[in-house]
């Protein structure tokens, strides 16, 4: 995403006009994509927990069968959230010159606990009018209000050779710039129940996402 897009206004992001198609994104079409991942993740699942049941009842000797259907209907969702989970993944570490000079320049876009925070975890946190986003180099997740829900985003920038921290810098003042237009042209890869990503997340981004369910429990859907 261009940076010069997040400086100061309100002006919405240049790249909204490469995702015509879709609609912008508000409350109301969150909700409504919130539900279509879950009856996707129903579609997935729930005939073959019936089958599994289904064999069983025909005939005992199916059973092991059955198991394996289930153990597909578990594997599914879990896939999904992994796949979720990637979008915070660290691509590589903060070690060279330049990119702890961006990691100090990113420091001093956010206050002095979402900087110890962003320490901690390597990730920004940031309220919105959607919920409580973390932002990460290549992605986000966004918690919803009332925190029953997580969105995860996949969203690059401009320049992919840029530090971790510029890109960091980038989403966040494209997000701070226009949060509706960040959640339409970024890629949603998963949708649902917090604790279904968590299991997915290495230690660090875990305890970021339980600081972010925390403060989204605290925001009026």
């Amino acid at each position: 995403m261009a940076a010069e897009a997040a400086v100061g206004g309100r002006q919405p992001l240049p790249e909204l006009g490469s995702v015509y198609w879709r609609p912008v994104v508000s409350d109301r079409t969150l909700r409504r994509s919130g539900r279509l991942w879950t009856l996707s993740a129903a579609a997935h699942t729930i005939p073959l927990l019936a089958a599994a049941v289904g064999l069983a009842v025909l005939n005992p000797i199916t059973i092991p069968v059955g198991l394996i259907l289930i153990v597909h209907a578990w594997v599914i969702p879990e896939l999904y959230a992994a796949r979720g989970a990637g979008v915070v993944r660290r691509r590589r570490s903060i070690t060279s010159g330049p990119e702890l000079v961006a990691l100090g320049l990113l420091g001093d876009l956010v206050a002095h606990d979402a900087r110890a925070f962003l320490g901690r975890s390597g990730l920004v946190i940031e309220r919105g009018k959607l919920g409580v986003w973390l932002v990460a180099e290549a992605g986000a997740l966004l918690v919803r209000p009332g925190a029953r829900r997580v969105n995860c985003y996949c969203v690059r920038t401009t320049d992919p050779d840029l530090p971790p921290a510029d890109r960091i810098s980038h989403l966040l003042l494209a997000l701070r710039a226009d949060e509706t237009g960040f959640a339409t042209v970024a890629n949603m890869a998963f949708s649902g129940a917090p604790w279904r990503l968590r299991r997915r997340l290495p230690p660090e981004r875990r305890e970021a996402l339980a600081v972010a369910v925390r403060e989204a429990r605290t925001l009026r859907s």
